[in-house]
């Protein structure tokens, strides 16, 4: 699917949020050739499975939001059994500590390796976007939650992880702290003409895209528009504008 998408989608991974075979196959079914991937995570997966989660997006590249978080056996056990679905992102917890996070990155590297798949990133989560300095401090976690972000993706780099879930706000403090190589997966993206609210917590594609962002996770600003499909090409617009404008400066 990404091959055929618009310029600079191949980036974009649509959150399929629900728990609803119906739904996600509908989404998918309009999102043909838009977008590059979709992510199905723990609403989807509880309730329908990951051999599911497959079916319901075809050859399309997957994202499967588990942010797994046990003890290292148990995350790289959980890892190699979801290796059959072919993810092209998967994701654990940093906070799970090193041994937790080295022995994902080798269960998703042996597994690729014995089952001749590609192997997928395998990124981490820092903080929760829900928790601020006080929950830190709560849980018993230096801040402030910037700090924290830094210090749990280094981590995870040096744990043999591929990058990490950041919100648009880290984008520069992670690609100054891990470099240009790290991958970074950036939701909390909303379109020009979708952007309300709280602006500091958000960041249109073409913005994440000239921060320097990997891949954008992008849920209802497609999925809850009256036309998914026109969404999706507004989008790309967006972002073509942007590489355009980025390739001729």
């Amino acid at each position: 699917m990404s091959e055929s998408c618009p310029p600079g989608m191949e980036r974009v991974f649509v959150g399929l949020d629900t728990p609803d075979y119906a739904r996600a196959q509908d989404l998918v079914e309009r999102l043909s050739g838009l977008v590059g991937g979709f992510k199905l995570g723990k609403e989807f997966l509880a309730a329908q499975g990951p051999k599911v989660a497959r079916e319901v997006v075809g050859a399309a590249p997957l994202f499967l939001d588990v942010k797994f978080h046990d003890i290292p056996n148990t995350v790289a056990s959980a890892l190699r059994a979801l290796a059959p679905q072919a993810p092209a992102i998967v994701n654990v917890h940093a906070s799970g500590g090193p041994a937790m996070l080295r022995a994902a990155a080798e269960a998703v590297e042996r597994a690729a390796e014995e089952q001749d798949r590609p192997r997928p990133w395998l990124i981490a989560v820092t903080v929760l976007t829900s928790l601020d300095d006080t929950d830190l401090v709560a849980v018993g976690q230096s801040g402030p939650v910037a700090d924290q972000v830094v210090r749990l993706a280094r981590l995870a780099q040096d744990c043999g992880l591929d990058g990490v879930v950041c919100s648009p706000r880290e984008i520069t403090a992670l690609r100054a702290a891990c470099g240009a190589d790290f991958k970074l997966v950036v939701p909390g993206i909303r379109p020009a003409w979708a952007a309300a609210g709280d602006q500091k917590r958000i960041m249109t594609p073409a913005e994440a895209v000239a921060a320097g962002a990997d891949r954008l996770v992008i849920g209802r600003p497609i999925t809850a528009a009256s036309d998914p499909a026109d969404a999706a090409r507004r989008i790309a617009a967006e972002i073509g504008a942007e590489i355009d404008a980025a390739s001729s400066s």
